[in-house]
């Protein structure tokens, strides 16, 4: 989008010496874009990966009376729970069947 602006200012408004300054500016400030991209999509690792997912902890975001939904490192997931659990309830990571996360109560101590 920076680009674009920068051409458009460089070919319909701005003067001889300005133009060129724009397109730089243009080019560089959509190169760095890019870059920026490119390293904010690399910086973190996939949150899924049953090995890794089964006996963790997830929030329950729409209650689960059985089926529902729960919050997992920032992803939604399907989920069942067979004893039901209400919004904002932590519940833990039982299995994964298919793209659905079987999920139990936590019992508290």
């Amino acid at each position: 989008m920076l680009l674009l602006t920068a051409i458009v200012l460089a070919v319909f408004v701005l003067p001889a010496p300005w133009n060129g300054l724009v397109l730089v500016f243009g080019l560089v400030g959509e190169a760095g874009e890019v870059v920026f991209g490119i390293w904010y999509s690399r910086r973190r690792r996939s949150a899924a990966g049953a090995a890794q997912m089964i006996g963790s902890t997830v929030r329950v975001i729409e209650p689960c009376r059985p089926r529902g939904r729960v919050s997992f490192k920032g992803e939604r997931w399907d989920a069942v729970c067979s004893e039901g659990a209400d919004a904002g309830e932590r519940v833990r990571i039982a299995a994964i069947d298919r793209s659905t996360l079987v999920v139990e109560r936590i019992e508290n101590s």
